[in-house]
């Protein structure tokens, strides 16, 4: 899952919305000298990218994605489930979706003293820039998936992968409406942040 599922299935606190998203910046850094709270954030984050990469609709949803990008369809999935999850907030949530961004952003600026350099200089760049008003939108998938792949360090067609998301919408739809519930409950059940 993306920065925005992360964000949605931690807890509403600095901590856990810091540790949460920690999972996509921990590489060289020495976890063990932030907060339990930050920890059993990060584990959270663990727990759903787990149960998300070895879910078979979420296996079944990379084979809609050519070959030749088949490798990074699962960024690709993540990005578009954020989409998703934006388009379908009133079906999880009980909070307007913008009064949970504010809120989201701003717990998060609290702790960007705190955040590793790359992680500061993202999350910073994701609250000032708004990230999910451009989740919200196709075009904006697009320009988030072009961004990836300039980041990819070698020759690739990951841009492309926007073909496929237009090719098989309705059927990642119909993954995600299966699949975001289930991840839910497990995330529930794993109760690591309570």
């Amino acid at each position: 899952m993306n920065y925005l599922a992360h964000l949605f299935l931690a807890k509403p606190t600095a901590d856990s919305q810091f540790g949460n998203l920690l999972g996509d910046f921990r590489r060289g850094v020495d976890v063990t000298s932030f907060s339990p709270y930050v920890q059993r954030g990060l584990e959270n984050h663990y727990v759903v990218d787990k149960f998300t990469d070895q879910h078979d609709l979420v296996k079944e949803a990379k084979t809609l994605f050519h070959q030749s990008r088949r490798r990074y369809a699962p960024v690709a999935i993540d990005i578009y489930f954020d989409h998703l999850l934006i388009k379908h907030w009133a079906r999880f949530a009980d909070q307007p979706f913008s009064s949970f961004c504010s809120q989201r952003f701003e717990l998060l600026e609290t702790r960007l003293p705190q955040m590793p350099r790359t992680m500061q200089h993202s999350v910073g760049h994701m609250i000032t820039h708004n990230w999910f008003d451009d989740y919200a939108r196709e075009e904006g998938i697009a320009k988030a998936i072009t961004v990836v792949a300039k980041r990819i360090r070698f020759k690739n067609d990951f841009h492309k992968s926007v073909d496929d998301i237009a090719s098989n919408k309705a059927k990642l739809e119909s993954v995600f409406l299966s699949f975001l519930p289930e991840l839910i409950e497990h995330v529930n059940e794993k109760a690591i942040e309570n």
